[in-house]
């Protein structure tokens, strides 16, 4: 006869795999104004819940010397419980001796991507540039289900 051992602190919460791919970030605008931009990727996930928001981690690229047009290849990964109120804010910035720059930025909201077998392509506009091309980031993600 076996006995089973009930324990209140054994709860197992099955995470989702999210994966973003960051290929590359176009038409980047020199922020310093003294030569081309050092830009690499910052990606800050968080739940936004209504309460309290709950941070699910940073994650940071690789720095791209003098390129205004940096191809990454480089993969993230999170573990997540769901996508409810999932945001993944995107921040381009310009590495400085100093402090960093933000070149641009972008918000996706991951509930509102309808998520299949196949990573999401995605294109946004992280910077409106006046007298030049607007930059754009380009990636796919992808969401596995527990």
């Amino acid at each position: 006869q076996q006995t089973a051992i009930q324990s209140p602190v054994a709860t197992i919460i099955t995470m989702g795999i999210l994966t973003v791919y960051l290929d590359k970030v176009t038409n980047l605008a020199d922020e310093d104004h003294l030569g081309v931009s050092d830009p690499y990727v910052k990606f800050e996930l968080e739940q936004d819940n209504a309460i309290f928001d709950k941070n699910m981690g940073d994650k940071k690229s690789s720095k791209k010397k003098d390129e205004p047009n940096p191809v990454y290849g480089e993969t993230f990964i999170w573990n997540i419980p769901e996508l409810k109120n999932m945001e993944l804010t995107i921040k381009v910035m310009d590495d400085d001796i100093v402090s960093d720059d933000q070149i641009g930025k972008c918000k996706i909201k991951l509930e509102d991507i309808d998520f299949g077998d196949e990573p999401v392509p995605i294109e946004r506009k992280v910077d409106n540039n006046l007298f030049a091309k607007d930059a754009c980031i380009y990636l796919t993600i992808k969401y596995e289900d527990p």
